[in-house]
C-alpha cells in the first residue's frame, strides 16, 4: 500500500465511501489507486460473506482508511449511508462514492469534485452515454433499461438534464448530505434514483459527469421486472410527492393549475369520445361531427396545457448551488 498521501486544505476535505460486497479480490487494487486528494476513506463492509472489511484491516495501510461494519446486508444504500453519517460526523466536506469491484477509476475523482469546489455543482453523477461513439458497445437490452429507467427518473426526480440514473459514481457536497432525510432513502437497486428525488426536494443542483462505460456484475441491476414493478412503483410514488412539494405545498404557480386543468380535460375528451365511438359503433352509424368536436377541442386543450406544465417543470430545474446560500433543513415524508 502507498504511504499516507499529503491531506487535503481542511475547507475542501474529500472523503470517499466504499460500500463492500463480495469485492475481496479488487478492494485492495482500489484503495491503492485513491490519489493524495483525498482526506479519509470510509470502507464500509455490508455483512460481505467474503469479510472484505476484514481483509482491508489486516492488509491494507493506509492510515486514511476508515473500515465500518454491518452486521446485516443493508445493501448499497444502506452502506453509503452508514458511510456519509460517519464522514459528515468527521466534519469532511466533500463526500464520493466509488464501488468496490474495480469498474469505477478513482483517477476520475477529481472530475467529479471540480464542480462541487466551483461552486457549480452540489451533487454530482458519473453517465457513461456522453460518448456516442463508446456507447455502441453498450447491449441493447442495457441501452433500452437505462432509457427507460432515465425517462423516469427524470420525471419523478426533476431533473430533467441528467441521463443514467443508476450510475453509482457520485460526489455529494455536506451541506447538501445534512439536508437530506437518510432515514427515508430507499437502500437497495433503487438508491441512486431516490437520491436525485431527494435532492430535488431540497433544490440542490446536480451535474452529469461523463465517465467511460464499464461492464460487469451490475448487468443484474437492470432486470426488466425490477424496472416495471418496484421501480416503476416507486418512481410513480416519487413523481406525485415531488408534484405535490414542488407545485401546492412549496409554492403555486401557473403551472400547478396547468397540470390537474389539463389532466381533467384530456380525460374527458378521452373518455366521452370514446364512449360515443363505442355506441355509434354499435349502432352501425357515423358519429356526428359535434360530437367528434366536443370530444377533441378538450383532448387538445388537455394536452396543450400539460405541455406548459412540461415546459414549465423542465425550466425549473435547480440552478443555484445549495451548499453557497443559507437554508433551514427541509425533511419530507
Amino acid at each position: 500500500m502507498n504511504p499516507l498521501p499529503v491531506p487535503c486544505a481542511d475547507a475542501d476535505r474529500i472523503a470517499v465511501v466504499i460500500p463492500c460486497y463480495r469485492v475481496r479480490r479488487h478492494i485492495l487494487g482500489v484503495l491503492a489507486a485513491i490519489g493524495p486528494e483525498v482526506a479519509r476513506i470510509y470502507v464500509v463492509d455490508d455483512a460481505c460473506p467474503e469479510q472484505s472489511g476484514a481483509l482491508v484491516q489486516t492488509a491494507c495501510h493506509d492510515r486514511r482508511v476508515v473500515v465500518l461494519h454491518h452486521a446485516e446486508n443493508r445493501g448499497v444504500g444502506g452502506a453509503v449511508l452508514s458511510g456519509y453519517r460517519a464522514a459528515l460526523a468527521d466534519g469532511m466536506r466533500i463526500l464520493v462514492k466509488i464501488d468496490g469491484d474495480g469498474q469505477m477509476d478513482p483517477a476520475l475523482l477529481p472530475h467529479f469534485v471540480a464542480p462541487i469546489l466551483s461552486g457549480e455543482a452540489d451533487y454530482t453523477k458519473g453517465n457513461r452515454f456522453f460518448d456516442l461513439e463508446k456507447i455502441r458497445r453498450m447491449p441493447t437490452v442495457r441501452l433500452f433499461g437505462n432509457a427507460v429507467l432515465s425517462l423516469l427518473t427524470k420525471l419523478s426526480s426533476g431533473y430533467w438534464d441528467v441521463f443514467d440514473p443508476t450510475n453509482g459514481y457520485t460526489a455529494l457536497h455536506a451541506d447538501a448530505a445534512r439536508h437530506l432525510p437518510f432515514d427515508r432513502i430507499s437502500t437497495r437497486y433503487f438508491f441512486e434514483s431516490d437520491m436525485l428525488f431527494r435532492l430535488n426536494t431540497i433544490q440542490a443542483v446536480v451535474v452529469d459527469v461523463p465517465m467511460d462505460a464499464s461492464y460487469g456484475d451490475e448487468v443484474s441491476n437492470l432486470k426488466v421486472s425490477t424496472i416495471a414493478t418496484e421501480f416503476l412503483r416507486k418512481h410513480v410514488r416519487n413523481l406525485g410527492k415531488r408534484l405535490f412539494y414542488n407545485y401546492y405545498l412549496r409554492n403555486m404557480s401557473l403551472a400547478s393549475l396547468q397540470l390537474p386543468l389539463g389532466a381533467v380535460l384530456l380525460l374527458f375528451g378521452s373518455a366521452y369520445g370514446a364512449w360515443h365511438w363505442v355506441r355509434a359503433a354499435e349502432q352501425g352509424v357515423a358519429t356526428p361531427a359535434g360530437t367528434v368536436m366536443v370530444s377533441a377541442l378538450p383532448v387538445l386543450m388537455g394536452m396543450q396545457l400539460i405541455l406548459a406544465f412540461l415546459a414549465y417543470d423542465i425550466a425549473s430545474v435547480p440552478r443555484r448551488v445549495l451548499h453557497k446560500r443559507s437554508l433551514a433543513p427541509l425533511r419530507h415524508d
